[in-house]
C-alpha cells in the first residue's frame, strides 16, 4: 500500500488542464476564466449622480434656486446655467457641466407655480456630496479579472462592464460514473430481499452537479467481464474522467482491474493505506482519459470522491488554489490502525475557526450518518491518539 500523500502526487503527477472554449456571458456561471477581463472604459465613465436630488453651484448659505428643469439617468449631460439655478437630477445621471454638488431631494421642497428650490433653514452641504467621481472605481485597461478565478455573479457584473458578450474558460470535463454489481437495483425498480439499493452512482452524480459539473453520465454494469469490457470501453472514448464504483477490491467477482488492464489503461496504483476507501485504484487510459476506481461501500466511495476525484476534475477545469480548509478537533480521539483516517465531522463555529466534532460512522456502509455531517478530517497515520485543540486538514461535501 501507499500513503495517502504518495496517492495524491501520482494522481497529481497525470492531471493537465483541459482545453479552453468560448462562451456566450450567460452560460459561463461556473466555468474558471482562461483569460484575462480588461476594463473597457473608466468606471464609472462619468461623474455620476447618486442621490435623486438638485444639481448646484456649491454655496452656502443656500438661497431659492430656480429649477431649469430635469435630467435623468441615460440623458446626456446638461448645462447649469448659473448658481441661481439647479437642475432637478436622478440617480445614476451625468452630473450637469458647471455644477459640482447634489442636494437630495428630502432636503428642499418645490414651488411648481415659481419653479422654485426652497431649502431647509439652515442645511449647509458638502461640496462635491452625492456624486462618485469618473474613474474612482478604476480606469480603462485595468484589468479586472485573472485568468483562474471561477466566474459567480460577481465576476458575471464585472465581466458584462467590460462589455464582453462572451468570455475564454477553462472546458469542464466529461464524466462517467458506473456503478457495479449484480446487487444494485435502481430506486422505484422492484427489489428482492437479496437485493440492496444502488444509491452510489446517483450520490457521485449529485456531489458533482453540487460542484459544478453537470456534464456526467451514470450508468449500472453487472459483474460479467465481457459486459464491463465492452462497455466501459466505449465510455473511455468519449470521456475525459471514469468514476467506477465497485469491483476493485479482491473478490472472485471484483473484475475491474483485470477489465481495465485489458482495456490498455495503465495501473497507477490500487490500495491506499487510509480507511475508509484502502482499495482505491486509479490508472490512465491510452487516450488520457483518468479512471478512478472506488471502493463500493458508500462512505468510501463519498470520502474517495471528495478526497481525490473531486480535486482531479477542479484542476482539469483550470483551478489552482489549494484543496483542503483545516478544523480544530472537538474532542480527543483514537483511531488504532496505522492508517490515514478519514474521520467524519459536524462543523461548529468558534472564535474564527471551524471546530470539527467527530461523527464517526458505525461501518463504510453506514452512509445514513454521513447526513449529519459536513465533510471529514484527515488524521495522519503517525498516530493513535488524537487531543482536543489540535488542527486537521478539512474536507467538505459538496455545497455544505
Amino acid at each position: 500500500m501507499i500513503s495517502v500523500a504518495e496517492a495524491c502526487d501520482i494522481i497529481a503527477g497525470h492531471v493537465a488542464t483541459l482545453d479552453t472554449i468560448t462562451l456566450p456571458l450567460a452560460d459561463v456561471a461556473g466555468y474558471l476564466l482562461a483569460e484575462p477581463i480588461i476594463a473597457e472604459r473608466d468606471q464609472p465613465p462619468f461623474d455620476r449622480v447618486t442621490m435623486d436630488g438638485a444639481a448646484i453651484r456649491w454655496q452656502t448659505p443656500l438661497p431659492a434656486l430656480t429649477s431649469q428643469g430635469s435630467q435623468f439617468a441615460g440623458d446626456p449631460a446638461g448645462t447649469l446655467q448659473d448658481g441661481a439655478h439647479a437642475i432637478e437630477i436622478m440617480t445614476g445621471a451625468v452630473l450637469p457641466d458647471g455644477a459640482d454638488t447634489i442636494v437630495p431631494v428630502e432636503r428642499y421642497t418645490l414651488d411648481t407655480e415659481q419653479r422654485q428650490l426652497r431649502f431647509e433653514p439652515d442645511y449647509a452641504p458638502e461640496r462635491g456630496q452625492f456624486i462618485h467621481r469618473r474613474a474612482s472605481d478604476h480606469s480603462a485597461g485595468t484589468t479586472l479579472l485573472e485568468p483562474g478565478m471561477r466566474i459567480t455573479a460577481a465576476e458575471i457584473a464585472i465581466i458584462a462592464s467590460a462589455g464582453r458578450a462572451s468570455v475564454s474558460v477553462y472546458r469542464k470535463p466529461r464524466v462517467a460514473v458506473v456503478a457495479t454489481g449484480n446487487e444494485l437495483v435502481a430506486a422505484g425498480a422492484p427489489i428482492a430481499a437479496h437485493q440492496i439499493r444502488l444509491s452510489n452512482a446517483p450520490a457521485l452524480i449529485s456531489a458533482m452537479q453540487l460542484a459544478g459539473f453537470q456534464d456526467t453520465s451514470q450508468h449500472h454494469l453487472p459483474d460479467e467481464p465481457g459486459v464491463l469490457e465492452a462497455r466501459i470501453g466505449q465510455l473511455l472514448e468519449s470521456h475525459d474522467v471514469l468514476m467506477l464504483s465497485g469491483g476493485v477490491s479482491r473478490g472472485k467477482a471484483d473484475h475491474v482491474p483485470d477489465v481495465l488492464a485489458r482495456l490498455g489503461v495503465e495501473k497507477q496504483l490500487h490500495r491506499i493505506a487510509q480507511r475508509p476507501g484502502k482499495p482505491m485504484w486509479f490508472g490512465v487510459a491510452r487516450n488520457g482519459a483518468l479512471v478512478f476506481g472506488l471502493p463500493g461501500n458508500p462512505v468510501s466511495t463519498l470520502c474517495c470522491f471528495r478526497r481525490y476525484v473531486l480535486p482531479t476534475l477542479q484542476r482539469l477545469a483550470g483551478r489552482t488554489y489549494p484543496d483542503a480548509d483545516h478544523a480544530v478537533l472537538g474532542a480527543d480521539h483514537e483511531f488504532k490502525p496505522a492508517l490515514t483516517q478519514f474521520l467524519a465531522v459536524r462543523l461548529q463555529r468558534e472564535n474564527d475557526a471551524w471546530i470539527a466534532m467527530p461523527c464517526p460512522t458505525n461501518t463504510s456502509g453506514d452512509f445514513t450518518a454521513l447526513a449529519a455531517t459536513d465533510g471529514f478530517i484527515e488524521l495522519p497515520a503517525t498516530a493513535q491518539t488524537f487531543a482536543r485543540g489540535e488542527t486537521f486538514a478539512l474536507y467538505r461535501w459538496p455545497a455544505r
